[in-house]
């Protein structure tokens, strides 16, 4: 299932897992990617439910929090080791 679902998002995987400089990864990076995702995933609910009825610009942040959030969630959880440490920009 996981390699399904890294193919199916390899768009996104592709380019974070490319390159050959050197990284520092940490299991904690992992684990703070995933955190805050699901942070921004929550904080684009709220606003999309708070927001509703009024004026369509409340779309504006629901759509940059809960992409934010996406991609955090597709890295932290089908991404190598090196796209976690590019995410955070970690060099030895």
């Amino acid at each position: 299932m996981k390699q399904q679902c890294r193919a199916l998002f390899s768009f996104i995987l592709t380019p974070m897992e490319s390159g050959t400089t050197p990284y520092t990864y940490k299991r904690s990076h992992r684990v703070a990617l995933l955190i805050l995702s699901a942070l921004f995933t929550i904080l684009a609910s709220a606003v999309f439910f708070i927001g509703q009825g009024e004026d369509p610009t409340y779309l504006i942040p629901v759509i940059l929090f809960g992409g934010v959030g996406f991609l955090g969630v597709i890295i932290g959880s089908l991404g190598t080791e090196r796209a976690v440490a590019k995410i955070w920009g970690t060099k030895p």
